[in-house]
């Protein structure tokens, strides 16, 4: 649980009882009560509703915002003790209070120029790889260890020197769990951004990507299982100019700069709280709907 002794801004209730928290075994050796998720007192969740952990985390960060409008005299007091459903001013309120105190700075030439010397290969236009793979799939209940254990033994297969030039269609054909099994594992031509991302890192996006042809030397595994890869053809494509994507990329790391600057301010509010029955480590996001 994440608490602190002080709270200096109060629970931004009309009917202040912040001492009131959860109370623990009793002089008798009762059971102790389930703690009731509470921001400085602010209990969260009403009689009988259930929430996911990221939804309660969700709820927790709204009501400490709303208790730092209260702090900052934005909005008024809550009469009650259970957290209030805001209207839509108030929610506007909330939103110009958290848009004034995270105001970040527009990143500028040099900084972009880094960001841009450093991905390379996300800016290229027109690269494409002609690959077919044999998908070992990650499904519910499957032994991962054992999965993993096959698609390695299928790999080194595929990557010894006297392999049958069409002994990875059949084993596609036998083996993979992909429909394109029944085309000897052929994906055709495919682009960054025409499969899943961590197969377009893995192939398009590396500092130092693996240009051969033929059977890609490790497993790439993706939230589909493990693939193995055979690459059979490439278009290298062509590198964007920086003055052409200046702009996307400023927006990009105006974002980053955004979501820290929202992750700092959030953790300041919730260290000086008072936490009870919810955990913000990590914040929720998104913190504002």
């Amino acid at each position: 649980m994440n608490a602190s002794t002080e709270n200096s801004g109060g629970c931004g209730s009309g009917a202040c009882q912040c001492s009131a928290t959860a109370s623990s075994t009793s002089a008798s050796g009762a059971v102790e009560a389930p703690v009731v998720a509470r921001v400085n007192g602010i209990t969260l969740v009403l009689p009988g509703e259930q929430l996911e952990a990221e939804a309660l985390r969700e709820r927790a960060c709204a009501e400490l915002l709303r208790q730092e409008a209260v702090r900052q005299k934005l909005l008024p007091r809550h009469p009650g003790l259970d957290m209030p459903e805001l209207a839509e001013p108030d929610r506007k309120v909330i939103e110009d209070m958290v848009e004034a105190a995270i105001s970040v700075e527009s990143p500028g030439e040099v900084e972009c120029r880094r960001h841009y010397e450093a991905n390379l290969t996300e800016f290229v236009v027109g690269q494409a790889m002609h690959v077919r793979h044999i998908l070992f799939a990650v499904t519910p209940g499957v032994d991962v260890h054992a999965l993993r254990v096959r698609a390695e033994a299928a790999l080194m297969e595929l990557l010894r020197k006297d392999v049958p030039a069409e002994r990875f269609a059949q084993m596609a054909t036998e083996l993979s769990n992909c429909p394109s099994g029944a085309q000897g594992g052929d994906l055709g031509w495919v682009g960054p951004d025409d499969c899943a991302p961590e197969l377009s890192n893995e192939l398009f996006h590396q500092k130092n990507p693996l240009r051969g042809m033929g059977v890609h030397p490790r497993l790439i595994h993706t939230r589909f299982g493990f693939h193995v890869i055979e690459v059979l053809g490439r278009r290298k494509g062509k590198q964007i100019e920086f003055e052409v994507v200046q702009g996307r990329i400023a927006d990009r790391l105006a974002l980053q700069l955004r979501a820290k600057a929202l992750r700092d301010y959030m953790q300041g509010l919730a260290a000086r709280a008072e936490l009870d029955g919810v955990e913000l480590d990590p914040p929720g996001s998104p913190l504002i709907q």
